[in-house]
């Protein structure tokens, strides 16, 4: 625990990690919100899955361009339109609900098209606020375990607000968007950050093939957290139980800050890319129990351990982005896996609703356990893409 607490005590740290949880608890709570505020206002599981579906997908998409915008113009600029459009989708949701259909389809696209890349732009920071490598990856670790607060804290917050109503929870949703952002793009390492050269091409990080391997057992990854934030609604409904929703989710996000916090509190040896496989192994072995859909005791259990693994694969993730990514291109790459997760999600949202319909809550849940399973096969696959890059021999070496 004690490189936390030095990274923390550097300048701007603490301000940096807390200003951009705060401003990332939207992702947490944003679909959760809409499926209750779609099942509040009378639509069916197959709309509101699909509505977080688009929300998730419409996020995925705004990332990387709102990245490379990031990596051109700076951070300031983009982040706090951003977090203004994002909060004024979630407005135009609660005073829609489930119809008219196009404006309640426009209202989750622009919500979601404009999260401001609160994450990425966090992990770019870190080398110029931080003293050294060490530092860097501790940061990297606290931050993946940190993030799983946004899963607990967030819809535990959309559940308190929804029993005023669900249009409070969407409007809130919104509101701590704005908030955190102000907190990051005021502060005086956002607001001096300039990314580096770049090759002038439209793949930017994507011409590393590891970076494409990596994105895509990461968007099945994020199948089974999709099909997770639906299911649970399907479960609380099942079992008559309203808080059933946020509190299972709260009990994922809580394996996944343990499972992140122990991993990230001593060195690993060895490479990334080796450990990768291992972790997502014991991610899907998690969810795939999940199908039972036990009584709520034992079901909080299962859930606990189906998060265990995940903050752990993302601290992975990130040390692989830092060996992948093409120079000048470090804000797009970390948005990518933003995107690339959240992509996922979507579909998983989508699935497990159609899921419900035709199986019940274990069908609600079946994709979850299929999700972990793929992001390993496709690891596993492309696993020669993923080793670090021989260092150049110099001159010098040679001789």
């Amino acid at each position: 625990m004690r490189g936390y607490v030095v990274f923390l005590r550097r300048p701007f740290a603490a301000r940096l990690l807390g200003g951009t949880l705060l401003g990332r608890l939207p992702n947490g709570m944003g679909m959760l919100a809409v499926v209750l505020h779609v099942r509040a206002d009378g639509g069916g599981y197959p709309l509101a899955g699909t509505l977080a579906a688009i929300l998730g997908l419409a996020t995925a998409a705004g990332q990387p361009v709102l990245g490379r915008a990031m990596d051109r113009l700076g951070q300031p600029v983009v982040l706090l339109p951003a977090a203004c459009a994002s909060a004024a989708g979630f407005v135009l949701l609660a005073a829609t609900g489930a119809g008219p259909l196009p404006l309640s389809v426009g209202a989750v696209v622009l919500a979601g098209f404009a999260t401001p890349p609160l994450e990425a732009g966090l992990r770019a920071l870190w080398p110029d606020v931080l003293d050294g490598q060490e530092q860097v990856d501790a940061a990297y670790a606290l931050d993946a375990a940190a993030q799983e607060l946004l899963f607990t804290v967030g819809p535990l917050l959309v559940v308190a607000a929804a029993v005023v109503n669900t249009e409070a929870a969407l409007l809130l949703t919104g509101a701590l968007g704005i908030a955190g952002t102000l907190v990051v793009a005021l502060s005086g390492p956002s607001r001096r950050w300039r990314g580096q050269p770049r090759a002038a091409d439209w793949a930017g990080p994507l011409r590393s093939p590891g970076m494409r391997v990596l994105l895509l057992s990461l968007a099945c990854a994020g199948i089974a957290l999709g099909v997770y934030a639906v299911a649970v609604v399907a479960y609380a409904e099942r079992y008559g139980r309203d808080l059933a929703s946020g509190l299972l989710l709260a009990c994922m996000a809580g394996g996944a800050l343990a499972g992140g916090l122990v991993y990230g509190a001593r060195p690993w040896a060895g490479e990334p890319n080796r450990r990768l496989p291992w972790l997502l192994a014991a991610l899907a072995a998690g969810y795939v129990p999940l199908v039972l859909a036990p009584g709520l005791p034992a079901m909080s259990v299962l859930a606990f351990v189906s998060g265990v693994s995940l903050a752990p694969v993302l601290a992975c993730s990130f040390a692989l982005v830092d060996r992948l990514a093409p120079e000048g291109t470090v804000t797009e790459a970390f948005a990518w896996i933003v995107a690339a997760i959240g992509a996922g999600g979507s579909l998983g949202s989508f699935v497990s609703g159609i899921g419900q319909d035709v199986g019940g809550v274990p069908g609600a849940f079946a994709g979850a356990g299929a999700g972990g399973v793929l992001a390993l096969v496709l690891c596993l696959l492309g696993a020669r893409t993923l080793r670090p890059a021989p260092a150049p021999v110099t001159a010098e070496a040679a001789a």
